[in-house]
């Protein structure tokens, strides 16, 4: 390898970090926000949350084997579907919600705290996140005791993609729904308290990551015996 694809690896390596540690950081945020009630801090950590990822799980591509490339790929495309609904149900949070300045008939379907539409989409978007973690998990070949945490944190986060999925069709949750806001903060919560370690996990996973999938030049090529 040589000096330029030195500074490519350890770039990459360092966007990973970066991102892995400040999506613990939205995520911490996150479960404090929710804790002591602010909403729009709540609304704009979870964007946070959603852009940090992005460059995470390409990261975890970058790095991944050849015989792993497809799974990180499929992990980068979810990604985006997850980003992609996130972004626009929380800044809808945080713009048309919170102005208050729509019909009561708009709320119900916008405002995700009323479990209508966008508390739909919301869910949808989570379980598109967990789906990418799954294939995220499959990237990671399991080499010490952190890796193995890592692997195991990730894909079964990957089994939430089914609740993301399917309890928006059962039509679980109501705006009338006794309790439905403490039931939804402590599962938030719970969430916060898994996905943290992720973040932590992963900037360990990039910061002792050695690159040797990038090809070598012909001046550093040779035969092995």
């Amino acid at each position: 390898m040589n000096v330029q694809d030195e500074r490519v690896s350890a770039l990459n390596r360092h966007i990973g970090m970066a991102a892995s540690i400040g999506n613990a950081i939205s995520v911490l945020i996150f479960a404090v926000s929710m804790l002591v009630g602010h909403d729009a801090l709540s609304y704009l950590s979870s964007m946070f949350i959603a852009f940090s990822f992005i460059p995470m799980v390409s990261a975890y591509a970058y790095v991944s084997r050849d015989d792993r490339k497809v799974a990180g790929t499929s992990a980068i495309g979810i990604a985006a579907v997850y980003v992609t609904i996130i972004v626009l149900v929380y800044f809808a949070q945080l713009t048309t919600v919170i102005s208050g300045r729509v019909s009561e008939e708009a709320l119900a379907l916008l405002d995700y705290q009323r479990f209508g539409l966008y508390f739909n989409y919301n869910l949808l978007g989570y379980g598109m996140m967990a789906l990418s973690t799954f294939f995220v998990g499959l990237t990671i070949v399991s080499e010490s005791t952190m890796t193995r945490w890592l692997k195991t944190l990730l894909m079964v986060h990957g089994v939430f993609f089914i609740s993301g999925l399917i309890i928006p069709m059962m039509g679980l949750f109501q705006d009338d729904m006794s309790g439905g806001q403490w039931i939804g903060t402590l599962v938030l919560m719970v969430w916060c308290a898994y996905f943290i370690p992720i973040g932590i996990l992963s900037y360990l996973f990039f910061k002792h990551h050695h690159d040797d999938s990038i090809p070598m030049t012909m001046n550093d090529k040779h035969i092995n015996p």
